[in-house]
C-alpha cells in the first residue's frame, strides 16, 4: 500500500500543473482517456452502426469519428458506406472519389462508387469506374452494376448475360429479376418481361414492384385483369388504380371507369386518388 501511495502522490504532482485536483483514474476513466474511436474499435461498434444502426445515426457517427481522426482511412471508407445506406448518393460519391484519389480505393470501393455514381445518373463515369476494377473481381455487385449499364447503353446481348450471371450469384434474386423484366419491357419484349416479373414476385411475395411492372405490362396490350399473384387488400386496389391510369393512356376510359370503382369498393380505407381520378373521368 505504501509503494502505491507513493505512485499516486508522484502522479499527482506531475499533473497538478494541467489539474486543480488530483484522483487515481478508474479503469473506465482510463478508457474515456484513449477517446471514443478506441473504445469503438475495441467493442466492434463500427460494424453495428454500419450495418445495423438507423443509417441517419451512422452517418453522424462516421462523420464525427473522421473529423476527429482525418487521417483514418477505414473511417472514410464507412462514412461513404454510411451516406450510401441513408440514400445520400451524391455525398457518398464525393467521398469515394477522394479514396481513389489518395490511392486507398480497393476494388469494393470502386463498386461502392460505381453505384453512387449510378444512382445519380452519372452513367459514364459509374462505366469508368467498372472497367477500372480487374476482371478477376467477380461478385454479385459487379455483374449487377455491369448489367445496368449494359441496359442503359442498350447493349442487350450484354445486359442479358450480365443479369443471368448475377442471378445465378445471389440467394436474393428478386431484384435482378425485377430490373431485367424492365430491361425487357423496354425493348417491348412483354411474354420475356412478364416471365421475368412473375419469377420476381415468386422469389419475393412482397416486392410490390415487381406486382406493379407486371400489371402495368399487361395493360400496355389492354389486358386489364389482373394475374393471379400474391397481394393484400390495399395492394389490389393500387394495381387495379394503376390499371386503369393505362386504360385511360390506351383511349379506354369506360374500362377505366370500372376499374377505379373495383379499386374503390376493394381499398380498406378511403381512396381518395382512385375517387378524385374517376370524378374527372
Amino acid at each position: 500500500m505504501g509503494l502505491i501511495k507513493v505512485k499516486t502522490a508522484i502522479y499527482c504532482s506531475a499533473a497538478a500543473i494541467f489539474l486543480a485536483a488530483c484522483t487515481e483514474m478508474t479503469d473506465a476513466e482510463k478508457n474515456a482517456e484513449l477517446g471514443p474511436l478506441n473504445a469503438v474499435d475495441a467493442t466492434g461498434i463500427s460494424d453495428i452502426m454500419l450495418n445495423l444502426a438507423d443509417p441517419e445515426e451512422a452517418v453522424v457517427f462516421f462523420r464525427d469519428a473522421l473529423a476527429q481522426n482525418p487521417e483514418r482511412i477505414d473511417l472514410k471508407r464507412n462514412y461513404a458506406k454510411s451516406l450510401v445506406r441513408a440514400k445520400k448518393y451524391a455525398e457518398a460519391a464525393l467521398v469515394f472519389e477522394q479514396l481513389i484519389e489518395t490511392g486507398d480505393a480497393t476494388s469494393e470501393d470502386r463498386l461502392a462508387y460505381a453505384e453512387a455514381l449510378i444512382r445519380n445518373g452519372a452513367w459514364d463515369e459509374a462505366e469508368v469506374q467498372l472497367d477500372a476494377i480487374p476482371p478477376t473481381v467477380e461478385n454479385f455487385k459487379r455483374y449487377f452494376l455491369e448489367a445496368l449499364v449494359a441496359d442503359h447503353n442498350k447493349e442487350w446481348e450484354r445486359a442479358d448475360s450480365y443479369y443471368d450471371v448475377a442471378r445465378g450469384l445471389t440467394t436474393k434474386p428478386a431484384q435482378v429479376l425485377n430490373n431485367w423484366g424492365l430491361s425487357k419491357l423496354s425493348r417491348r419484349q412483354y411474354n420475356d418481361a412478364d416471365k421475368l416479373f412473375k419469377q420476381a414476385i415468386s422469389a419475393d411475395p412482397k416486392m410490390f414492384a415487381a406486382k406493379n411492372n407486371l400489371v402495368l405490362s399487361r395493360g400496355m396490350r389492354k389486358i386489364y385483369e389482373l394475374p393471379v399473384m400474391p397481394m393484400t387488400d390495399s395492394e389490389r386496389a393500387v394495381l387495379l388504380y394503376n390499371l386503369a391510369r393505362e386504360a385511360i393512356k390506351n383511349g379506354d376510359r369506360d374500362i377505366a371507369r370500372g376499374l377505379l370503382e373495383l379499386a374503390i369498393e376493394t381499398h380498406p380505407q378511403y381512396f381518395e386518388a382512385a375517387a378524385s381520378l374517376l370524378g374527372s373521368l
